[in-house]
């Protein structure tokens, strides 16, 4: 195929079909997956008619192990490769972390960490060897920031991680691996976790980003190869504070504010 091909988790709403709008305008073949194929379908249909590209819908639950396996078996059956990856998928349980089951927790890790990893691992060597290949891991500034709600903040933080390990082994090989880490932004993370209206009423406007702009951002991040993207200035500001605050004096202020993104 003359088109590359890119491949979006968490695709069927938010950050995730933003992602695959903006790729899709911008002449990329897609491989969607999420849990709901009908989403999928709609989008798929939406962008096939507006911009003329190949798009494969793959319904996939990453919280089954076998899922990225399969997942690239799927592609492979229809003879694509992935050329570029975007490691979206990804919730948060509400709650503290032992208000909620480890059968919950342990999906989230399989979801937001090991899936992420083992996708690009399978995808990673056939980047490498074609001297083309782009990596996105959708982490967060919760993953730049001391303290955080249960798992999710080690687990971007773990994303962001990965990417400046990854970033540095891929130096010269036309691959280029960046974490986007966007803060409070419109979509439907907040609504899933039970979130909207907590959140809506405790936080100004001017903390929220469109989904729009933070894709835009971490497209253009991971063209320039740059290994961390913190999209938004009011965001950057934070994280800059975070980095040269004492990490007590941050644990601090996010316990005082921590209600704000938990729901009793």
């Amino acid at each position: 195929m003359a088109r590359r091909l890119a491949l979006v988790t968490g695709a069927s709403a938010g950050i995730g079909a933003t992602f695959a709008r903006s790729l899709a305008a911008q002449g990329h073949d897609l491989a969607l997956t999420a849990r709901r194929l009908d989403r999928l379908d709609a989008l798929a249909a939406e962008l096939r008619e507006r911009h003329g590209i190949e798009v494969l819908t793959l319904a996939a639950d990453l919280a089954d192990p076998a899922a990225p396996r399969a997942l690239q078996a799927a592609l492979t059956a229809e003879g694509r490769t992935v050329d570029l990856l975007i490691n979206n998928a990804g919730y948060g349980l509400p709650g503290a972390f032992g208000d909620n089951s480890w059968d919950d927790q342990a999906a989230s890790l399989q979801v937001m960490l090991t899936a992420p990893c083992e996708l690009a691992h399978l995808f990673l060597p056939g980047m490498t060897a074609r001297g083309f290949g782009r990596i996105v891991n959708v982490s967060s500034v919760a993953g730049l920031v001391a303290g955080g709600a249960g798992l999710y903040g080690a687990q971007k933080s773990f994303l962001v991680r990965f990417s400046q390990s990854l970033h540095l082994e891929c130096a010269g090989s036309g691959v280029h691996v960046s974490a986007l880490c966007p803060g409070l932004t419109w979509s439907e993370f907040h609504d899933v976790n039970g979130m909207r209206d907590a959140l809506d009423s405790a936080t100004p406007a001017w903390l929220w980003m469109d989904a729009e702009t933070v894709v835009a951002a971490g497209l253009a991040a991971v063209e320039a190869n740059r290994p961390v993207c913190v999209p938004g200035a009011v965001n950057k500001t934070l994280v800059l504070l975070a980095q040269h605050l004492p990490d007590t004096w941050i644990m601090a202020l996010t316990a005082s504010q921590g209600w704000r993104f938990r729901k009793p």
